[in-house]
């Protein structure tokens, strides 16, 4: 059952103090960790923004980490009294039996180099949409680095491809993409300026996301950080510190 409309926006803000730091979950903030984590990934000016926010209108909480250029939007989401009887997608992530799910939205908010994202933005994520604006054909050539890094850092957790902005020519609707295919991803044409399969889309990747949450394997990051975590060396400060120093070799090259 795909979620419903109707929802709870928690309207607590996030704390000064967590602001200067993300830690490696998105406990960080005075609003708990949320069930789910949706990262939005593109080129700048692709609308990940504008669609963020066509989705949750002016129902949503911003948080601006500004430490590493993000914003987050957290949404509360009911998911009907029968969700979860069905394929088991879109099933009750919660421990409390709760129909409610917490959901953040990571977004980028400028820094939109695809080898330069910070390593906290991938950690724990559940689901990701992959944005391209259907006007400018180098964002789309650009979607091979954006998905080469999102797999190096969570390489089995659901990929929503988006082209972005048709309402300028729904001409751009008859090409035909090989990207999607190759790779074997969802892929949808949304505008976020008339709503155009807006809310589809994100309710494909919530959905998506608690599949993940509940059946996914862990990916390569989580598994790394656990490690350090873990370990007897490192002290609540050490973890801190804790960050990858490899980055992605990529050439701006067109097809």
């Amino acid at each position: 059952m795909r979620p419903q409309h109707e929802h709870e926006i928690d309207k607590d803000t996030c704390s000064s103090s967590s602001s200067n730091n993300i830690n490696n979950t998105s406990s960080s903030s005075s609003l708990g960790e949320a069930d789910i984590k949706v990262i939005i990934l593109g080129d700048s000016a692709v609308g990940k923004s504008k669609l963020v926010e066509r989705y949750l209108i002016d129902d949503y909480n911003p948080r601006r980490l500004s430490t590493h250029a993000l914003t987050l939007y957290r949404k509360n989401i009911a998911l009907g009294d029968d969700a979860g009887d069905g394929d088991g997608n879109c099933g009750n992530s919660n421990d409390d039996n709760s129909n409610t799910v917490k959901v953040d939205f990571w977004d980028t908010a400028g820094q939109e180099t695809f080898n330069s994202m910070h390593p906290s933005y991938y950690y724990q994520a559940h689901v990701c949409i992959l944005v391209f604006d259907a006007t400018r054909k180098q964002t789309y050539l650009n979607l091979k680095y954006w998905y080469k890094e999102l797999r190096t850092y969570c390489p089995t957790i659901p990929c929503i491809l988006v082209a972005n902005k048709v309402d300028v020519d729904y001409m751009v609707t008859r090409k035909n993409f090989k990207f999607p295919k190759e790779n074997n991803l969802p892929f949808f044409f949304v505008s976020s300026a008339d709503g155009t399969n807006v809310v589809k889309v994100f309710e494909e990747a919530i959905c998506a996301g608690l599949g993940q949450r509940k059946y996914g394997e862990k990916d390569f990051l989580s598994e790394c950080l656990e490690l350090f975590e873990d370990s007897p060396l490192f002290d609540d400060e050490g973890e801190e510190g804790v960050s990858s120093d490899n980055q992605l070799e990529s050439s701006w090259s067109k097809k």
